[in-house]
C-alpha cells in the first residue's frame, strides 16, 4: 500500500507545490512515486506533460490509494478545505512548509489545530521554506512554533532560484547546494514515513 505524503498549509505561497514536485522527483529514480494536485490553480497539472512524476487530479485519489505506487504526495489549496482531517487521517507523513514571516506564523495555527485533531499529528513536520541568508528572523520564528505540538525540520531549504526553475527541469541535480537540501529533508521524511 502505497505511503501518502500531505503538504498542506492554509497559507498561500509558502511553496507547497514546488516542494511537493521536489520530494517525488527526488525518489523517482528509486521508488515509484506520483503526484496529486488537489490545488484548484492546478499549477503541477500545468506541468503533467513535462514531468517526469505523473502528475494526477484530485478525482483520481481513491484510484491511486488502491494502485501499486509507493508514495503518493498530496499538493492542497492555499485555504483550509473541508478534506483536510480526512486527508491528515490518511497521511503517513505530513508536511507544513512555511516562510519565516510574521504572517506565515499567524496563518500556521489553523492549519496545525487541524492537524494536531487527525489521528496522525505526530506525524507531522513543519518544514521551512525558501529561507532568507544571513537572517536572523527564521530562528525567531523557529522559537515561536515550539508553541506547538508539531515537530519542526531540523532540514530547512532555502530560496535558491534551483528550486523555482526546478520544475521545468524535472528536479534540483544541477545544483549541488539544492540537492544536498532536499535530499536531507527527503531523508528526514521517509524516515518519519516509516516509524
Amino acid at each position: 500500500m502505497a505511503k501518502v505524503i500531505l503538504v498542506t498549509h492554509q497559507k498561500g505561497g509558502v511553496g507547497k507545490s514546488t516542494l511537493a514536485f521536489n520530494l517525488a522527483a527526488n525518489i523517482r529514480e528509486s521508488a515509484k512515486v506520483c503526484l496529486v494536485d488537489l490545488d484548484e490553480q492546478g499549477s503541477l497539472l500545468n506541468i503533467k506533460k513535462a514531468s517526469e512524476v505523473p502528475i494526477y487530479e484530485a478525482s483520481k485519489l481513491g484510484e491511486l490509494l488502491k494502485s501499486d505506487y509507493d508514495f503518493i504526495f498530496i499538493d492542497t489549496p492555499p485555504y483550509l478545505t473541508n478534506q483536510l482531517k480526512e486527508l491528515c487521517d490518511l497521511a503517513n507523513v505530513i508536511i507544513i512548509p512555511t516562510k519565516a514571516g510574521i504572517l506565515d506564523l499567524l496563518a500556521i495555527k489553523s492549519t496545525i489545530e487541524i492537524v494536531e485533531e487527525s489521528n496522525n499529528g505526530n506525524k507531522a513536520l513543519i518544514v521551512f521554506n525558501m529561507v532568507k541568508p544571513n537572517t536572523t528572523l527564521t530562528e525567531e520564528i523557529k522559537s515561536h512554533l515550539g508553541d506547538y505540538d508539531i515537530k519542526v525540520s531540523k532540514n530547512m531549504i532555502s530560496d535558491l532560484v534551483a528550486f523555482s526553475r526546478s520544475i521545468l527541469v524535472n528536479g534540483v541535480e544541477e545544483n549541488n547546494k539544492a540537492q544536498k537540501q532536499i535530499d536531507n529533508l527527503t531523508k528526514e521524511v521517509l524516515t518519519l514515513s516509516i516509524n
